[in-house]
């Protein structure tokens, strides 16, 4: 039982595909659904960017603020996924993917509330 146990707890990380579709989510929750959200939200009249990191950068530089920002922390989120030990490493990708969808629909619901149809 340990040891069936123990292939079946690592299978997960273990398999190449599952692992960069974590990653291709990630991408696509965190990054571009966000990303893109955010953008369509500051095209309606009254909203704007709050995050204490973004706010400032998106009224500094703009857009490429927001984008550097958010590539950025793609980065280095994955330099830490390479660093963090197998069996937690899921964690990564899996964080990000929840933080991502979360961050997204937050956005949808602020363009929503600003602009409905």
């Amino acid at each position: 039982m340990g040891v069936a146990h123990r292939t079946a707890e690592h299978q997960f990380e273990r398999a190449p595909s599952v692992r960069w579709s974590l990653w291709a989510l990630a991408i696509l929750s965190f990054g571009v659904g966000d990303l893109a959200t955010t953008l369509a939200g500051l095209a309606v009249p009254g909203v704007t960017e709050v995050g204490p990191v973004a706010g400032p950068l998106f009224r500094a530089f703009g857009i490429p603020g927001v984008a550097t920002l958010k590539v950025g922390a793609l980065v280095g989120f994955y330099a830490f996924w390479r660093v963090t030990p197998r069996p937690y490493a899921v964690g990564v990708p899996l964080g990000l993917v929840v933080v991502g969808i979360t961050v997204t629909c937050w956005n949808l619901v602020v363009i929503g509330v600003a602009a409905p149809f």
